[in-house]
């Protein structure tokens, strides 16, 4: 696995993305089996073997250091194992297809993700509401998700039906501007994610 932190450019074109770390330490980082989800044991150990900051440790997207420096000091010298395994993050592939309810029944199945090209936070779920409404995909913010079933394959969000049923369609050719955002946001009567963003900068 190859953290965000570690990006250092994106090339559209050619399709490549470049990272600060050499063959040698990728080989020698922490391994885990790709059909297992990952604990924050495992994170722990990750991070602490690159250097990289724990995200999960302040008030930014990536943790207390909005510049995801590395401290190449630490390279190498995994953090020690915490007893346990709390399993807590999923491959965006597993929850592809997990069905989605609103409090007053289900819409939908996540049908793909919107991910920020600078900061490679997931900012949307696709919806595709075919099953209720032919032919129509929605976005939905993860940060409106308020539960989460692994077992059942279930997502719940506290947007009722009809608010989600008259939402913006999205399709391939969309063009995701701060306008469309704000719109976006605004049907749904929420904050976007840029003025959090912009309260802890």
């Amino acid at each position: 696995m190859i953290s965000p932190y570690s990006l250092t450019g994106i090339d559209s074109s050619d399709e490549k993305v470049s990272v600060q770390l050499t063959k040698k330490e990728v080989e020698d980082s922490p391994s885990i089996g790709m059909d297992e989800p990952v604990s924050r044991q495992y994170e722990d150990a990750y991070n602490g073997y690159y250097g990289f900051p724990n995200y999960w440790g302040g008030s930014y997207m990536w943790g207390g250091n909005p510049s995801l420096m590395r401290d190449r000091s630490r390279w190498g010298v995994a953090a020690a194992e915490a007893k346990g395994w709390d399993r807590h993050l999923r491959s965006t592939h597993e929850v592809t297809g997990y069905h989605v309810h609103a409090p007053d029944g289900e819409i939908g199945h996540i049908d793909d993700f919107i991910i920020d090209g600078e900061t490679w936070a997931i900012r949307y779920l696709v919806v595709a509401t075919k099953n209720w409404w032919p032919g129509k995909k929605v976005l939905i913010s993860p940060k409106w998700i308020e539960s989460v079933s692994w077992d059942a394959g279930e997502v719940v969000i506290g947007l009722n039906r009809e608010t989600i049923k008259a939402a913006p369609e999205y399709t391939e050719k969309s063009l995701l501007t701060r306008d469309y955002e704000t719109g976006l946001h605004g049907h749904y009567n929420r904050e976007g994610y840029w003025v959090e963003e912009l309260a802890v900068v």
